[in-house]
């Protein structure tokens, strides 16, 4: 049995590992584990406000949880990780026997730092939404009672569109952030169509 296990995974496609269905318009199907809707929350910086309207804006976030049972929360850098490239740099500076080279390692290294920390502070909130066995003429109004709600409550949110979607999973699994338009398969940049 568990080579039959370990042979199926080894030919499951990406988007089964990933345990992802489809991309629609709004939302993320899933095998086994329901339709996920995300709402993208735009962040406060707290670092420039009062210790009031830091507790105003808990109790918002406490009211909105409070309302909406079946919320999950998600927080994603929104911004690539360069630890891998700068545990490499200080590695090749180690064996570099050059001294200029290792001079421009060293730049690299220091480049990258004052990036890093530029945009340590970027990150994406996301309210997650689990639709199960919601009606399909019940799914919007639904949805659009959640952001009323997010929204009354001072947050500034919008429902992620199917581009939004794909950037979501690009940052998770991948740290990507560079791409601008992303493909709903492998390779479709490449086609050329009435080829």
């Amino acid at each position: 049995m568990s080579r039959k296990k370990k042979e199926a995974k080894r030919k499951a496609s990406t988007r089964q590992l990933v345990n992802a269905k489809a991309i629609t318009d709004y939302s993320l199907q899933t095998y086994g584990h329901g339709e996920l809707v995300y709402f993208m929350i735009k962040p406060s910086n707290i670092s420039v406000l009062s210790e009031e309207s830091i507790s105003a804006r808990v109790y918002a976030l406490m009211t909105v949880l409070k309302g909406i049972a079946e919320i999950e929360m998600l927080c994603l850098n929104s911004r690539e990780n360069f630890e891998d490239n700068k545990q490499f740099l200080r590695s090749r500076m180690e064996q570099e026997q050059n001294p200029v080279v290792r001079k421009l390692l060293e730049k690299d290294l220091s480049f990258l730092d004052r990036i890093q920390a530029q945009t340590a502070t970027a990150r994406e909130f996301l309210i997650i939404i689990r639709l199960r066995d919601e009606k399909q003429n019940e799914v919007f109004p639904y949805l659009s009672r959640i952001e009323k709600s997010l929204k009354e409550q001072g947050f500034i949110a919008s429902r992620a569109g199917s581009e939004d979607i794909k950037k979501l999973l690009a940052v998770y699994f991948e740290q990507n952030v560079t791409t601008e338009k992303f493909e709903d398969f492998d390779g479709e940049r490449w086609m050329i169509p009435d080829d």
